[in-house]
């Protein structure tokens, strides 16, 4: 084989605990490898040590056959490997040209910025990916889609011959998707090698030439894509664990007739229409609509992030005025919000720092927060929540992404919540890490709470939920029980308006 790249019997441990043992990998020139794998599966140490940021205790890296070791993110890149993280590292305010050669700037003999020549190669760069977009427009004026294929020039603008591809479709619109693609084909034709990080499976199947599962940080297979279905690459990553966590199961506590929370006549900043909706306590009620039918913002809403201009909303029969988060909060809602990253973590804080935040004066002995108490809730909540972690005081950007989302919800649910708003809470994580959420879920409202889901994933809400509304365009357009869906394209059909 032709192989631009291969990692050998790479070895990678932290504290003791072995993150890596004998991982190979091999990327052919012109290919689309993916890399699956659920959380803590390897993937995520494997590619640092890749692109320099983590060094490896053992094995051996060969770029084009020969022998190499990187000690920085910048000598990997300087070796034409580029790694396109699913947070995006553009400045909205700059310009696309001043992102795409931001640090790596064209000058003239005179040592001043070449605007012409970087706008002349920016133009080039996207034409060749088949993007009509003004090197001159900001950068955040762009859509999400957009902002991902001037990362990708970002990436050519140096040479790139690897890229890594890290969830590039997580944020994306399927007619976004489908741009990608096609850049992503139109890349592989130039011939520039990937390496595709996704946990949907579909599009793995779709796009990749191999496929290369994880766990537990050995290699369990490596197969060509065409070889493999989806029930096979569940079967690898979860090996004798596999469960049908997507798969509707009665309740163990149906939800009970008293109500929990009610919106009324709701007029919500941003939405066309006001909502009306009420759920139950221990009903888990789902919210299913495209990109900008006004999910999130009935969440932002009910949380007290977005303004409401009338309408009321009560809980437990008590009319609560939510005019900002510590309101919401203190009537018993908390938020797990669509970025975990940005909105959900502080993420160069530990584990236990940002667990317990929003209880820090429950914790609190006389003046300073109790340590123990502190160390004692944050223990038990990793172990009831299963998060993979080798200490309550790792750096919480360390942990794979499910292990992220587990402790935010952690935290939330220290806080003792009545209800528990979740948006896209299994986006960008493995399907072992979801059944796991989904059963978190589950376990929340059989103790009596109420739970609303806002998900792109029709399985997901249908898997949970015991009801489920349809937004549209800012207003509520349809109710469905669970047991009136008979199967995700009735779902599909309703979201369409």
């Amino acid at each position: 084989m032709d192989y631009i790249l291969e990692m050998k019997d790479i070895c990678k441990s932290f504290g003791g605990v072995a993150a890596l043992k004998n991982a190979d990998l091999q990327l052919e020139k012109g290919h689309i490898l993916s890399l699956i794998g659920g959380n803590g599966a390897g993937k995520s140490t494997l590619m640092k040590i890749l692109t320099g940021v983590y060094t490896r205790d053992s094995g051996e890296i060969l770029l084009d056959g020969k022998p190499v070791s990187f000690r920085s993110y910048d000598e990997a890149g300087k070796a034409g490997i580029r790694m396109i993280f699913q947070e995006f590292s553009l400045v909205p305010t700059l310009t696309v040209y001043e992102n795409v050669f931001l640090s790596n700037e064209k000058k003239t003999k005179a040592r001043l910025l070449d605007k012409t020549a970087m706008i002349a190669k920016t133009k080039e760069l996207l034409e060749s990916l088949g993007m009509d977009i003004s090197p001159e427009a900001e950068v955040g004026s762009l859509s999400v889609g957009y902002c991902q294929m001037v990362e990708i020039a970002k990436a050519l603008s140096t040479d790139a011959k690897i890229l890594v591809l890290d969830e590039p479709t997580a944020s994306l619109s399927d007619n976004e998707v489908n741009i990608l693609f096609q850049t992503i084909r139109r890349l592989k034709e130039q011939g520039v090698s990937m390496i595709y990080i996704s946990h949907r499976m579909n599009e793995i199947l779709e796009i990749s030439d191999d496929v290369l599962i994880l766990r537990d940080g050995q290699v369990v297979a490596a197969e060509k894509a065409d070889a493999l279905t989806i029930p096979d690459i569940i079967s690898h990553m979860l090996g004798d664990s596999v469960e049908k966590s997507f798969a509707w199961v009665p309740r163990k506590n149906p939800p009970s007739n008293e109500t929990m929370l009610e919106a009324k006549d709701l007029k919500i900043s941003g939405m066309d229409e006001p909502v009306s909706f009420d759920i139950k306590k221990g009903e888990i009620l789902g919210i299913a609509g495209l990109m900008g039918s006004g999910r999130t913002e009935i969440l932002q809403a009910l949380f007290g992030m977005r303004k409401c201009e009338s309408g009321t909303i009560s809980i437990d029969g008590e009319e609560i005025k939510i005019r900002r988060v510590k309101d919401a909060i203190k009537a018993g809602v908390a938020l797990v919000p669509e970025n975990r990253r940005t909105e959900g973590l502080v993420l160069e804080h530990t584990v236990k720092e940002n667990a317990i935040l929003p209880v820090l004066e429950r914790l609190k002995g006389r003046l300073l927060v109790s340590e123990k108490r502190a160390d004692i809730m944050v223990t038990d909540k990793v172990r009831e929540l299963n998060v993979k972690t080798d200490g309550i005081h790792k750096v919480i950007s360390l942990l794979s992404g499910g292990n992220q989302q587990k402790i935010v919800i952690a935290k939330w649910l220290a806080s003792e919540p009545k209800v528990l708003l979740l948006d896209e809470p299994t986006a960008g994580i493995d399907i072992g890490a979801k059944g796991e959420i989904t059963e978190i879920i589950r376990n929340f409202a059989d103790a009596g709470n109420s739970v609303i889901i806002v998900s792109s994933e029709l399985v997901e809400l249908m898997a949970v939920c015991d009801r489920i509304l349809i937004a549209y365009k800012g207003r509520i357009t349809g109710e469905f029980d669970r047991t009136e869906i008979a199967s995700e394209e009735v779902l599909q059909h309703a979201i369409q308006g």
